[in-house]
């Protein structure tokens, strides 16, 4: 019960801090008096347009649909090669320079090899955000394999479970920690790829919509297309990923009832 008083001064505080920083942003505009730094009133003008005219819904829509399809690859084949890794040691020292690699190659320059090996297609944009993203799954995976408690193992083994019951049952639940934050930081990296991809070579969604803007100086269209995107990918985090995190992760003992 002692959660309710916390959790009831959390949404006065946070709605603080977002018209504060609306009172800021409006200040600031007033100061500048200028188009190319418009204020929150021209920019949800502008929004309000976009979406009455259903351009708005389209971009992100389709935005969404390749942020959602290179993150269910980067995420899928990044897992399990983290978790192969994780587990043998040869595997391990086989593929860790090809990890370091692509950790560190530069994301415009895996974007601009897709585009130029596959075409300026779907198929390509969608390879290129989930090359970027697959290295850092993997690192993420691979210690969560490694951090698998061995004596649950040997459990396992006492009491033959399939293999099925074995992932079900003992090593997936010790990795959604290390799942949940492959992907809490995956939504946050692969959707600001997509925009990247979109405004090289795509001819709509949101990272195209910015670019047409950009051409054109319109800083409210820009900011418009940002914020709408920002407010959905938001929206995903506290509906979708942190209910589902916390259900995940329900069979965990909390501090309160923790041996001491």
């Amino acid at each position: 019960m002692a959660a309710g008083p916390e959790a009831s001064h959390r949404v006065p505080l946070r709605l603080l801090s977002i018209l504060a920083f609306l009172a800021l942003w409006a200040g600031a505009a007033a100061l500048a008096d200028s188009p190319e730094v418009p204020g929150p009133l021209a920019v949800a003008a502008f929004v309000a347009a976009e979406a009455a005219s259903g351009e708005l819904f389209y971009h992100l829509a389709v935005t969404l649909a390749r942020v959602a399809a290179a993150f269910l690859i980067a995420m899928g084949v990044g897992t399990a090669i983290g978790m192969l890794m994780g587990q043998h040691r040869d595997l391990n020292r086989l593929l860790d320079p090809w990890v370091i690699l692509m950790i560190n190659m530069p994301a415009l320059v895996v974007i601009v090899l897709c585009y130029i090996w596959i075409g300026l297609t779907e198929a390509a944009a969608i390879t290129a955000v989930a090359l970027n993203k697959i290295p850092n799954v993997v690192v993420t995976l691979r210690e969560g394999a490694r951090a698998l408690d061995p004596k649950l193992m040997e459990m396992a083994a006492v009491f033959r479970f399939s293999r099925a019951r074995l992932l079900r049952h003992v090593i997936l639940p010790q990795l959604f920690p290390f799942i949940a934050a492959a992907g809490r930081s995956g939504l946050a990296l692969i959707w600001k790829i997509v925009l990247v991809v979109e405004l090289l070579g795509r001819s709509n969604g949101v990272g195209f919509q910015i670019h047409l803007y950009f051409q054109l100086f319109d800083v409210a269209a820009i900011l418009g297309y940002a914020l709408a995107f920002v407010s959905v990918m938001l929206l995903i985090e506290f509906v979708v990923v942190q209910p589902l995190e916390t259900h995940l992760n329900r069979w965990r003992p909390g501090p309160a009832t923790r041996p001491a």
